[in-house]
């Protein structure tokens, strides 16, 4: 079948590749309709790494995806040929200790779509367990079913950080992830929000879409532990981290209220050196966050309700023979870009 192969760093292909993948009475065989191309997939097709996770054969790239079911295994009764679908990437050991643990996201050996060496969904089809494949309501578009994944982050961590109404929260990055984090964190009880960035355009985008419960921080040009200050007195409840980046991070404490909670989601390129005195006299709480478990029906739900509108972070549509181009256009990380999502239909 045709693929978006990463033959290397900064060498994308389209081409044909041979895949063996059968059947098994629990999976799903699924035509792939949409593939949002996520940030994680530029910084492989980029640098050809995340951390230990290294580019060293070609690799299918795209983990957001959404399709429609082809063929069904014979023990497979929740879903029918025909239903449109989204996926979640991450496939599991059911006998792992993580998972009897209900932590199956920290399974060792998970196979994480589009993370060295399991390929991603660039193609035609694939073959998925019928556990991890969502019907998607019919009110619900193949476009939205890509953002369950990337939402799916921001569901995580209001769960895990057990938000109470009228929390106030911070996040550092206005992409994908940030975005949809601070969305996630006001439809879960948060009164307001400030998200922050350095490209205004974006910044000025999402306020726009999402009023005045949004607050833009554009730290270029702004101090942001004075703006924390200006709107939410001694600090906000929640910081989270969404960009990674060092001088984010370091402005955490300074952000926070006393009994603070500071959540890395983001993942930093080199360590980072944290002023822990000033995390200690606030007794600052901080919990890390890898990718998501049980969110997928809970993403899905919130988009259905109307609670969370995704489409408006849908910025441009590709057709897969145009997803080098695609890749270019994320990779540019240009102002009025959030969300390339490419057009699956071979």
């Amino acid at each position: 079948m045709k693929a978006v192969i990463l033959e290397e760093k900064n060498k994308l292909q389209i081409r044909d590749i041979q895949l063996d993948e059968t059947l098994g009475m629990h999976d799903v065989r699924i035509k792939i309709a949409k593939v949002g191309v996520c940030g994680s997939d530029v910084h492989y097709y980029k640098h050809g790494n995340i951390g230990d996770f290294v580019v060293k054969e070609p690799m299918i790239l795209g983990h957001e995806a959404s399709g429609i079911i082809m063929e069904v295994g014979s023990a497979v009764q929740h879903l029918s040929v025909g239903d449109r679908v989204c996926m979640e990437p991450g496939i599991f050991k059911a006998d792992s200790l993580e998972a009897r643990q209900g932590l199956y996201h920290l399974d060792p050996d998970i196979k994480f779509w589009a993370t060295p060496p399991v390929h991603g969904v660039l193609r035609e089809s694939v073959v998925h367990p019928a556990n991890l494949t969502f019907k998607l309501p019919d009110h619900v578009s193949l476009e939205e079913g890509v953002m369950v994944e990337p939402l799916a982050s921001g569901v995580h961590v209001a769960c895990k950080v057990g938000i109470c109404p009228g929390d106030t929260a911070v996040v550092a990055g206005a992409g994908t992830i940030g975005a949809l984090m601070a969305l996630a964190l006001l439809a879960s009880g948060c009164s307001r929000v400030i998200i922050t960035d350095i490209k205004q355009e974006k910044l000025d985008f999402l306020v726009h879409q999402y009023g005045e419960r949004l607050i833009a921080c554009n730290v270029e040009q702004e101090d942001l532990a004075l703006c924390v200050q200006h709107h939410f007195g001694r600090g906000a409840d929640l910081f989270v981290d969404c960009s990674g980046n060092i001088a984010a991070i370091m402005a955490a404490p300074h952000c926070l209220r006393p009994a603070g909670k500071l959540i890395f989601v983001g993942m930093p390129q080199e360590p980072v050196s944290m002023d822990i005195v000033a995390m200690q006299v606030k007794e600052i709480e901080t919990i890390s966050i890898f990718r998501y478990v049980n969110n997928y029906e809970r993403s899905i739900a919130l988009i259905a309700s109307g609670q969370i509108n995704v489409k408006p972070l849908i910025s441009k549509h590709f057709h897969f023979d145009q997803s080098i181009l695609a890749f270019e256009s994320a990779a540019s990380a240009s102002p009025d870009i959030i969300k390339i999502i490419i057009d699956c239909d071979l």
